[in-house]
């Protein structure tokens, strides 16, 4: 099992580490080195220590194990730095747009539909993942919202009900792949609405 096991880091310049966010280029790679070597742009919010993917799949750098590996590696990772730049515009956007109350809920209804199945009631309300964990998280603009959403979702343990009404609590989304696919699923529709709101 050990053999196929897949693999991330997350790297961040020191310069970045006193702030309250920090750019990040995250490594994906499998042991066996039957998929790609991949690169990803993503960010770290300190308060909560919570990776945050950032961008689309069109965005992610894939290196095959054949070839100039090296080279294609030093390239991509200049690829991803070059994004920063706009990431943190798009940070500092959704930190400027305002949600009401009706928009908060509607970005959590959102992102229930990620995660769970349409078929079965999610566990939890849009309520519980707007809850705040920490003071500095009460703020309702973009960000602070898209943030709030993000960490309930990734590390779970919100009590609610399954489909059959017993009590439950919600799973820490610990895979790799979900993940990074529920991460980027909610950068993206939280850019969408920045979008929208500008």
């Amino acid at each position: 099992m050990r053999d196929y096991t897949k693999h991330m880091l997350r790297l961040r310049h020191a310069d970045q580490i006193s702030g309250r966010e920090a750019n990040e280029v995250i490594l994906l790679n499998s042991h066996n080195g039957q998929s790609s070597y991949q690169m990803i742009s993503g960010m770290i919010r300190f308060a909560c220590q919570n990776g945050i993917v950032c961008g689309n799949a069109l965005s992610d750098i894939r290196v095959p194990h054949k070839g100039d590996v090296i080279g294609q590696v030093i390239e991509g990772a200049f690829s991803v730095l070059d994004g920063f730049e706009g990431q943190t515009e798009q940070r500092e956007g959704m930190a400027e747009a305002v949600l009401d109350e009706g928009e908060q809920n509607a970005f959590a209804r959102a992102a229930l539909a990620l995660r769970y199945d349409d078929d079965k009631p999610a566990p939890v309300t849009e309520a519980q993942l707007l809850a705040p964990r920490r003071i500095e998280d009460r703020g309702s603009d973009l960000w602070t919202t898209f943030n709030r959403v993000q960490e309930n979702m990734t590390r779970g343990g919100l009590q609610g009900r399954n489909a059959a009404g017993r009590a439950t609590t919600t799973r820490a989304v610990t895979g790799i792949d979900q993940n990074i696919r529920l991460n980027r699923a909610l950068w993206v529709l939280a850019d969408e609405l920045r979008r929208l709101r500008g």
